[in-house]
């Protein structure tokens, strides 16, 4: 997944989830941050950022605010619509016969339904930007909508369909997910319950440039 233009800056503050002030050529600019969660150990003062300028009429903010360098160097793709767009791009290359995006289930829509050779898939994304360690953790902030899905998932076992939990690790160097207890204790929960129910959780590695985000080779769907 790439993206059409980068412009760097220096983060200042976060007033709030949906907005930040970036130094951008020596001056202060309100920009969108495309990610609600808190990315409190990634969005500190003086961090660099990375930047895009949309060019959409009528917004409020130039730019949005899509990738941080942790003060260790690695890059942090941070964008929350980065992990769908980069797996619909990775799943059309494993030749399933039906690949829908936003799939409508039960009272959810499931991120992707897929079909091959007569076997249904349903899959979950879930991006990973919290990392501690050398492991991931998810979520970073309470996530209602992402407990339902999982038990959303349980019930398509349930009814013969291969679920699956798919974690974009928004980093390079990290291969592992783990459910973050102390920030959302039942995540951990309907978690534990939906991989001893049958649903594979799957993680994806990832390289992390400025402008682009990219899951690694050598994993598939089968």
């Amino acid at each position: 997944m790439l993206y059409k233009n980068i412009t760097g800056g220096i983060f200042i503050d976060r007033p709030n989830r949906f907005i930040a002030h970036v130094e951008i050529d020596g001056s202060a600019e309100t920009v969108h941050v495309k990610n609600t969660g808190r990315c409190r150990e990634l969005l500190l003062p003086g961090a660099n950022v990375y930047l895009t300028e949309p060019g959409t009429p009528g917004r409020k903010t130039r730019y949005d605010l899509v990738v941080v360098r942790k003060r260790n160097g690695i890059l942090f793709n941070i964008d929350s619509q980065a992990p769908n767009k980069v797996v619909k791009e990775w799943l059309a290359g494993q030749a399933f016969d039906r690949l829908v995006p936003e799939y409508r289930y039960g009272k959810s829509r499931i991120d992707f339904y897929m079909e091959r050779s007569g076997r249904k898939y349903m899959m979950e994304v879930k991006g990973c930007t919290l990392e501690e360690d050398g492991i991931g953790y998810f979520p970073d902030a309470p996530t209602e909508r992402g407990v339902k899905h999982l038990k959303e998932l349980v019930h398509a076992v349930s009814e013969g369909c291969q679920a699956i939990l798919a974690f974009v690790i928004q980093m390079d160097g990290v291969t592992e997910v783990r459910p973050n207890a102390a920030t959302h204790p039942e995540f951990a929960a309907a978690f534990s319950e939906a991989a001893a129910a049958g649903v594979q959780i799957m993680m994806l590695p990832c390289h992390v440039e400025t402008d682009r985000l990219e899951i690694l080779p050598g994993f598939k769907v089968t």
